[in-house]
């Protein structure tokens, strides 16, 4: 996944993330996490995970409010709760995705 430029970062090329089945939030500037959150949930979608575990932290809130609203706002997102203990808990998002639909192949026409 790849950042679009920005003229305020310090990087002068875009910053490529590995889609893995686990998303740590604390590494995205706040400003754009809604945009990331989705890009990364379609990538994952489209690579066919269907649970990934989304970590925002447990302090005020509010990535974890954004996070929920950007699941809500994912057609393939079937469900999500709050981690298991063990994997964060209150402090990161568990969310299930649908399973990615095939490629239809049209029959060639002559």
């Amino acid at each position: 996944m790849q950042l679009e430029d920005d003229d305020n970062t310090p990087f002068p090329e875009p910053v490529v993330i590995e889609i893995t089945d686990v998303f740590d939030l604390h590494t995205i500037p706040p400003r754009e996490v809604t945009a990331v959150l989705a890009e990364y949930l379609r990538l994952a979608h489209e690579r066919g995970f269907r649970a990934v575990r989304i970590i925002h932290g447990k302090g005020r809130g509010v990535q974890r409010r954004l996070t929920r609203t950007v699941l809500s706002q994912t057609p393939f997102v079937l469900d999500w709760a709050d981690a298991p203990p063990a994997a964060g808990g209150i402090g990161a998002t568990i969310a299930i995705l649908e399973s990615a639909k095939e490629p239809t192949t049209e029959p060639d026409s002559a």
